[in-house]
């Protein structure tokens, strides 16, 4: 996997992405076929369509990244919020974006090249960045993280009294360790979503529309232990919020 800076993102819209797109010029006495004139059209076509999605990419981070800092500076004034934004350049991955941190404690917004081009507006792009850039400032990541502790204690503790082999321990500590994650990650979602509608709205674009994203996306239902809550759920919690702000 190879991750791009927004800088080199930048560079590359502006470069070998997406570059304007102007018919190649046909020779003297040369007639195109239909064939070649379908196979230009394509082209012109796909390097169209990158250049929207590479412009409307930088754009909404140029837009959305400060909004979010400010944000982030306001419910966690103690947190690191320079937000560094990312992209996975590896062709033919589903759409996915996530929240990290790097080693330095630098927060990341990591985007594919999947999910970039499969926003159907710059609000659905917005929505989905300012949703990321929540995850930080709500600390998901390091709540998770010790749900997952808590869990690996509880079950690998049960294991051990009940007599269970060591290999039996630690297959007890890891799916301690998955359960623990897992238990709030619905509610997480939700004040993602929350926030991050707060975020997309004080950037400038709808957070509504932008949730149509979810209409689009297979629906998780309401699975017990499940990581993602009901997209209507998710709808919904948008529009309350944004009639609030």
């Amino acid at each position: 996997m190879r991750w791009l800076p927004l800088v080199f993102f930048v560079a590359l819209a502006a470069c070998e992405v997406a570059p304007v797109a102007r018919p190649l010029p046909v020779p003297e006495r040369t007639q195109q076929t239909p064939q070649t004139q379908s196979g230009n059209s394509s082209q012109a076509e796909l390097r169209q369509r990158a250049d929207r999605a590479a412009r409307n990419f930088v754009e909404v981070v140029e837009t959305v990244e400060p909004v979010a800092e400010r944000e982030c500076r306001r419910v966690a004034p103690r947190m690191n919020c320079d937000f560094l934004i990312v992209v996975d350049d590896r062709p033919g991955q589903p759409p996915n974006a996530f929240q990290t941190v790097a080693r330095n404690g630098q927060p990341l917004l990591a985007f594919n090249l999947g999910l970039i081009a499969s926003v159907e507006n710059a609000d659905e792009l917005a929505f989905v960045m300012g949703h990321e850039a929540s995850h930080h400032i709500m600390g998901h990541l390091g709540r998770m993280q010790q749900n997952a502790a808590v869990g690996a204690v509880i079950f690998s503790g049960l294991a051990s009294m009940s007599g269970a082999s060591a290999a039996n321990v630690r297959t007890a500590e890891e799916f301690g360790a998955a359960v623990g994650a897992r238990t709030y990650s619905k509610d997480f979602e939700l004040e993602a979503d929350r926030l991050g509608t707060i975020i997309t709205k004080r950037a400038g674009y709808d957070p509504i529309r932008g949730a149509r994203f979810f209409t689009r996306i297979p629906d998780p239902g309401n699975r017990f232990l499940g990581t993602h809550p009901p997209n209507a759920a998710r709808i919904d919690i948008v529009r309350r919020t944004a009639s609030q702000i």
